[in-house]
């Protein structure tokens, strides 16, 4: 499209029609499956689309075939180096989640089988994490409390943990995965830094030897129930503690410091096991103020499935606990493993992780088990010892199962305080201040939702952390769509090109032409604003050009490159501002608008209203043509637009 007299080089296309159905399947394609899953299925025969579909489902089958002795001594170091993570970690968190430590166990058992048939990570290490573990607590706590009615407890764990399988599921068999990505990364920073915060100032309880201690978990409740049993802080258990937690932050940073040493740091927590069983054992410590596990029955998992209470009273409370704590667990698990799928140059698929995640903490609730995700410190031990595949989740699984067979017996006299220990130390490397320092000075935005999700965690719940730092970021996007960036254009010297000129300076208006740049889609939401923020850039142009005596405003150059998509709204503000600009004598010119605008502008007829010759492929163009006018005033004022310019003045 273009002047009749001013030749331009391309027109700018309609796109062909295409019907309402094509339209909705597009759109719903590129929703649901932007990988295009099913492009591996064409022109395949049937047998070869069946071998196909299993292997989709079940990854295993895919690699397997492929896989070497050379890889299984690769996963059987690495599996033992996480193994030896798992225990002591296991019975930590579970004790953390206010359940038996040998639930901490059965959890490192099942779920890990199920993930390495089902899940597409080669590096990530399946097991219990903190913050969904200090959820349960909390969330369930305040409806049943866990020491004087455990076995309802457990069931109600157990329910939860089934729910949020069956959510995580949902969402892989949906194509849903897209929801996860409401938890920006600046979100995930500042909730797991304050969680992280929490866990650390309630394992104060085990460190100071304290019995009895709040089910709060925001810092003023911590505080008090601290200071206001001074006279209950046993010193054993806190030099004890302090020892150990000294040795389990020293490894970690010798094992930073020297990255081929790495497994001293994995080993850490099960030294620091078995030394503080064996000195209880022979100091008689448990007697003196020092807690320790106790009994620890021998056994594979028990069957759970009669354990769901779908028919309690409180079956809400774990429906909402299953829904929350599972998708945290979700968002973690993914972001975990696509951090170390970067590293060896392979995709993970989003989807197929929540189907992996979702069954395993579904088999998981049947089993015992309670509910379990990708943690990081335990899949950074695995990424260093030298994975090769999921067989690492196997081998970790099987040495789990023999410590559950034979090893138990063992753990009788593990002190509290040491478990406490292990938290704390693996919880301080999840409070990344680094990251929230990067934050502020890439984008304060960020840091003020990174900074309200850590606040709202500490001093109010985790739950209010995580709804502060989610309403923030939905604030922040509406903000984005509702009052989209504009600017003004330049030329370039010696140049086609045309930029901000608050960017460039060096850019130079052209004399009777406005060229302004959408850089957003043009939506109900911001239409109003736009037409206002459109005209006000045209009365502060024509006041500049009045006071420095130039040629007066005659063109508003609209480039829409930006604009991917438009609404009926947008169209309407579109003819406003056209009706505007014809009653001050000026021509609206559009320049590189897309195919689903030109679609929706040539169906409203605005393309008609306007001129087609007034649509311009480049910002270039549109401005040569309005030169070429100009030009041709000059030489001849009373030219037709001249003379319509003047009827509409």
């Amino acid at each position: 499209m273009g002047n009749t007299d001013f030749e331009c080089s391309h027109r700018v296309a309609v796109p062909p029609p295409r019907s309402f159905l094509l339209s909705i399947k597009s759109s719903l394609k590129e929703t649901f499956f932007p990988d295009d899953p099913f492009r591996q299925f064409k022109d395949q025969p049937l047998a070869r689309k069946l071998i196909l579909g299993l292997q989709y489902f079940m990854p295993i089958l895919e690699w397997a075939p492929r896989y070497t002795f050379e890889y299984f001594k690769a996963d059987v170091v690495a599996g033992i180096t996480i193994a030896s993570l798992a225990v002591p970690q296991g019975i930590s968190y579970a004790n953390l989640a206010s359940l038996p430590p040998i639930i901490g166990l059965y959890s490192s058992f099942v779920p890990p089988l199920i993930y390495a048939m089902l899940g597409s990570s080669r590096d990530l290490a399946i097991g219990t994490v903190a913050v969904p573990s200090l959820l349960i607590s909390s969330m369930l706590g305040e409806v049943v409390n866990p020491h004087q009615n455990t076995k309802l407890y457990v069931q109600l764990v157990v329910t939860a943990t089934f729910f949020a399988g069956v959510f995580q599921a949902s969402l892989g068999f949906l194509r849903l995965g897209f929801i996860v990505d409401f938890l920006s990364h600046a979100t995930i920073v500042g909730f797991m830094g304050g969680a992280a915060t929490v866990v650390c100032l309630q394992q104060l309880k085990g460190i100071l030897g304290l019995v009895h201690f709040t089910h709060g978990t925001d810092l003023v409740s911590v505080m008090k129930s601290i200071l206001g049993q001074t006279h209950k802080w046993r010193w054993e258990s806190g030099v004890l503690g302090c020892c150990f937690l000294f040795f389990l932050i020293l490894t970690r940073y010798f094992s930073k410091r020297r990255p081929t040493f790495f497994w001293i740091n994995a080993m850490a927590p099960l030294i620091s096991v078995i030394l503080g069983s064996i000195l209880v054992y022979f100091s008689h410590a448990e007697k003196h103020g020092v807690e320790v596990i106790g009994h620890l029955k021998k056994g594979l998992n028990p069957p759970s499935l009669s354990e769901l209470a779908f028919g309690s009273q409180y079956l809400s409370t774990a429906i909402k606990t299953g829904l929350i704590t599972g998708l945290i667990a979700l968002a973690e698990g993914i972001a975990v493993g696509r951090s170390f799928a970067m590293f060896k140059n392979y995709h993970i698929d989003g989807n197929k992780e929540m189907i992996a995640f979702g069954m395993m903490n579904i088999a998981g609730s049947c089993t015992s088990c309670y509910l379990t995700s990708g943690p990081f410190s335990r899949t950074a031990v695995n990424f260093n010892a030298g994975c090769k595949t999921a067989v690492s989740n196997i081998v970790m699984a099987t040495a789990v199962m023999i410590t559950l067979l034979f090893l138990t017996p063992l753990f009788h006299y593990t002190p509290l305080v040491v478990l406490s220990s292990i938290i704390i130390s693996a919880m301080l490397g999840l409070i990344d201040y680094e990251a929230a320092i990067h934050l502020w000075k890439v984008d304060k935005f960020d840091f003020v939702i990174c900074i309200g999700s850590y606040f709202g965690v500490v001093f109010g719940s985790v739950e209010i952390g995580l709804v502060i730092a989610i309403v923030i970021s939905l604030l922040r996007v509406l903000l984005f769509v509702a009052r989209p960036r504009t600017c003004v254009l330049g030329n370039i010297p010696n140049s086609i090109n045309y930029r901000s000129v608050d960017q460039y300076p060096i850019a130079q208006s052209v004399p009777g032409i406005l060229i302004l740049q959408i850089e957003a889609p043009i939506y109900f939401a911001n239409s109003n604003y736009l037409r206002e923020r459109i005209l006000r850039w045209i009365n502060e142009e024509e006041d500049k050009l009045k006071s420095s005596l130039e040629i007066g405003l005659q063109y508003v150059v609209l480039d829409m490159s930006a604009v991917c998509s438009i609404d009926t709204s947008g169209i309407s503000m579109l003819e406003e501002v056209k009706k505007i600009l014809d009653r001050k004598g000026l021509k609206l010119v559009l320049a590189n608008p897309g195919s689903e605008v030109m679609k929706k502008l040539d169906r409203s007829k605005f393309i008609e209203a306007i001129g087609d010759e007034w649509i311009y492929l480049t910002v270039a163009e549109a401005v040569g043509a309005c030169n070429f006018m100009l030009h041709s005033c000059k030489t001849n004022p009373k030219t037709d637009d001249s003379e319509e310019a003047d009827n509409n003045v």
